[in-house]
């Protein structure tokens, strides 16, 4: 089974769906296989329930027992390169705990 990694915005439809297509695309064409999920800021902790990593796009003072990755870099393009590494570390590190 795939990782899966969650993106989440306030809504969970603009801006979340705009970070998942673009690092959906990336990750394709780092061949590294992960599941891409857009989803509002209200249901993200049953979402994070098996997840490699935690994308978002608003600043949360809560912590999280996943690696966050910066959202805004995606939008930005500032910092991108940083926070994918981040986040393909990550897939990396979660795939080998489940062999």
């Amino acid at each position: 089974m795939a990782a899966k990694v969650i993106v989440a915005c306030g809504s969970g439809v603009a801006t979340s769906q705009t970070v998942a297509s673009k690092v959906n695309r990336m990750l394709k064409e780092a061949k590294v296989e992960a599941e891409v999920e857009a989803v509002d800021l209200k249901s993200v902790d049953r979402h994070l329930t098996n997840a490699a990593a935690y994308i978002t796009i608003v600043r949360e003072a809560k912590e999280r027992d996943i690696p966050m990755i910066n959202g805004i870099a995606f939008l930005t393009g500032m910092g991108q390169d940083q926070e994918f590494k981040k986040l393909v570390d990550a897939i990396n590190a979660y795939n080998a705990r489940q062999r």
